[in-house]
């Protein structure tokens, strides 16, 4: 709940600047949206997809390579019981990093604010939806994964350990990892989610040692993949995070 709270309230307060930023590129026709023409419907559906990848899967992706940004993000991933709720599961630190990526993705876009409004209501329903733990047909859900990201597909990327972990980062659409080489998929019966460096619930179900993770030391996997205090878990490569 706290996490909810703290992601809606980094939102919301900086809104304005998503609206003035919106304002300046109308002002100046700035942005993609003023340098071609299509119909509504086109730019529409191609300015989800770009802004998806410039807003979403981009920062996600630098997240998880950049080991002083993991060290928020591992907030998001030390979930046990990936959900709904895990959507919101952001250090304030993180969703401020997001924020501004999102600004970005306004600027070149030259987003006006129809815009915005529909790309973030778009992102916060497949946010909601690709952490459930609905459970799609899976026919349904790999057939989906094609173009969206789906419950089953996201769920890979909450495995516990690398290289699982450093896949499907795409948030509405899965283009970016079909084409960028990041696009991965397991039996679902082999998941197990969390992260291995950060296993212990007395440090992952509390509040306040969750907010101290990123000031703390980096850690890098000791245990060759296997799960803490269960030997009997298959050892998986651990590829470690660059500078």
């Amino acid at each position: 709940m706290f996490f909810t709270l703290t992601t809606a309230l980094v939102n919301l307060s900086l809104a304005s600047l998503l609206f003035g930023l919106s304002e300046f590129c109308q002002q100046n026709e700035w942005g993609l949206f003023y340098w071609f023409s299509f119909s509504p419907i086109l730019i529409a559906s191609l300015g989800l997809v770009l802004m998806d990848g410039l807003s979403a899967w981009l920062p996600h992706f630098i997240e998880h390579q950049v080991k002083w940004l993991w060290q928020f993000h591992i907030i998001h991933h030390s979930d046990r019981s990936v959900d709904a709720s895990t959507a919101n599961r952001h250090h304030p630190g993180e969703s401020v990093l997001r924020f501004i990526f999102t600004l970005f993705g306004v600027l070149v876009l030259g987003a006006p604010l129809w815009f915005i409004l529909l790309y973030q209501s778009v992102s916060v329903l497949f946010s909601q939806f690709n952490h459930s733990n609905i459970n799609l047909p899976a026919w349904l859900d790999r057939g989906l994964s094609w173009v969206f990201v789906t419950p089953g597909m996201h769920r890979v990327h909450h495995h516990f350990q690398q290289p699982w972990t450093d896949k499907n980062y795409g948030n509405i659409f899965s283009i970016f990892d079909r084409i960028l080489g990041t696009f991965a998929q397991k039996d679902h019966h082999a998941l197990i989610f969390g992260l291995d460096t950060h296993f212990d619930q007395k440090e992952t179900d509390h509040l306040l040692p969750l907010l101290k993770i990123p000031f703390l030391p980096h850690r890098q996997s000791e245990n060759n993949g296997i799960l803490p205090g269960n030997s009997k878990n298959a050892a998986e490569p651990h590829i470690d995070r660059q500078q």
